[in-house]
């Protein structure tokens, strides 16, 4: 499986934004898991792209995804979400990051908007006051679906008779 040429470190990603800047270009930012990749997680993406120019996902990575949902995850390992999450359509960038949360990222790149589902208060998500104190926005977009990736594996357990 080769990656697409979109996804990109740290170092590459700053040289690209200064790029896209320096075009009138807006950036979108979102992170996340994407672990099992579902239809909610490709009716927010493309939500998301629609705020700008640019989409760039951040992938917590294996570490950072164990460390925020558990040891048992994720199923998916990052280089297999990451090829997944560069071949959508909307996805114009993908990157990962180690820790908890995508601050030291965001607090980079400085992205024109900073997207995030709605079931976040936008005064608790990571990364707004810097986006906002640099003239950028944050955006929620509401969940059309009621899926995620926790109701994935819950399902399959209970059909093989592995439930609660």
């Amino acid at each position: 499986m080769n990656a697409p040429n979109i996804i990109r470190d740290g170092t590459e990603l700053l040289a690209i934004r200064k790029k896209l800047k320096d075009e009138g270009k807006k950036v979108v930012f979102t992170n996340g898991c994407f672990d099992i990749l579902h239809g909610g997680h490709v009716d927010y993406l493309n939500k998301a792209k629609e705020f700008g120019d640019v989409l760039l996902v951040a992938l917590n990575s294996d570490k950072s995804t164990a460390s925020i949902k558990g040891d048992k995850r994720p199923i998916v390992k990052e280089d297999e979400r990451a090829f997944i999450v560069a071949n959508l359509k909307a996805v114009d960038y993908v990157t990962f990051f180690d820790e908890d949360t995508p601050e030291r990222i965001i607090d980079e790149l400085i992205p024109d908007f900073l997207v995030k589902g709605a079931d976040w208060n936008i005064e608790n998500i990571v990364g707004a006051k810097t986006v906002t104190e640099r003239g950028g926005e944050v955006k929620t977009i509401e969940f059309v679906s009621n899926s995620s990736t926790s109701k994935i594996i819950d399902v399959i357990l209970e059909r093989y008779g592995f439930g609660n």
